[in-house]
């Protein structure tokens, strides 16, 4: 009895592990293969459950979009020019069986290879152009001639380029210096002439206005002796008028005047003989 109990579990137990070993399945963001002894028996499994022989074996890739970063590059334009390049590669894998017999379905040395068909693809793209052409609104064209060449060239791997984005294109350090220093000499020269432009401009405008200021200043002048010998001539014969009327006032007034003038301030002092025609109307007063 104990003996068909052990046979009993032990089929139950074989039984489970076969079917453990029989059932596998295949996410939407997997692609699947069926192999016996290294062979691919089948590669073309939908997302769902699935059953196999015991002794077969499955192997899983990632049918997402895929990302190569390549690290920065230098290539040489049609001038003759080193630039610096940095870039990245969508693809995806579209054969799976291609994918695994050309690269035994190891994503890092697909990438190696992709890299290096980029790399050629660009070095004869960039022989081609000018460094202001690489970085003119042509880029986008450029970047759709990349991946229409690179996509062929990629086909025995089993993957599809989807996309090829140039991020960045930068002169090499010793071309950056000589350049920034061509610039700054350039950009020194022209704020040079605009200085001396502006200095000139400032002279003009200076002279201008100073010539602009002694004409107002001469017209004034000339106005105010005009002005002014209207009024003398105004005075005088005020003067002559008063004087006719009453001489002995007008002498009276003449001398007032003279008088406030003379001790408009309070330390004003004047010597004078006490005879002094100065003095008369003071005489009168005594």
């Amino acid at each position: 009895m104990v003996n068909k109990n052990i046979i009993f579990v032990l089929s139950a137990l074989f039984i489970l592990i076969i079917g453990i070993t029989s059932i596998f399945t295949v996410s939407e963001t997997e692609q699947a293969i069926l192999l016996e002894f290294k062979k691919i028996i089948r590669a073309d499994f939908e997302p769902g459950l699935h059953f196999k022989a015991p002794w077969r074996q499955v192997k899983k890739f990632d049918d997402r979009v895929l990302t190569l970063e390549s690290r920065p590059e230098r290539f040489l334009t049609s001038e003759k020019k080193n630039v610096i390049v940095d870039w990245f590669v969508k693809w995806r894998i579209n054969d799976v069986s291609k994918f695994y017999t050309s690269v035994g379905g190891d994503k890092a040395q697909a990438n190696i290879r992709l890299d290096q068909i980029t790399k050629d693809a660009m070095r004869n793209e960039f022989s081609k152009r000018t460094i202001r052409e690489l970085v003119s609104s042509e880029r986008g064209q450029m970047q759709d001639v990349l991946t229409k060449l690179v996509n062929p060239a990629v086909d025995n791997l089993g993957i599809e380029v989807m996309d090829m984005r140039v991020m960045r294109v930068d002169l090499p350090e010793e071309v950056s210096s000589s350049v920034y220093r061509r610039m700054e000499a350039e950009r020194a020269r022209v704020a040079r002439e605009f200085r001396s432009r502006g200095a000139e401009a400032a002279e003009r405008i200076r002279a201008e206005a100073d010539r602009q200021r002694e004409v107002l200043l001469a017209n004034a002048y000339k106005e105010a002796e005009i002005r002014r010998g209207e009024g003398d001539a105004t005075a005088s014969d005020i003067y002559s008028q008063a004087y006719g009327r009453s001489r002995e006032f007008f002498q009276f007034n003449r001398s007032l005047m003279a008088y406030r003038q003379a001790f408009k301030d309070e330390n004003d002092l004047i010597i004078l003989e006490p005879n002094s025609e100065f003095f008369q109307y003071f005489k009168k007063f005594k």
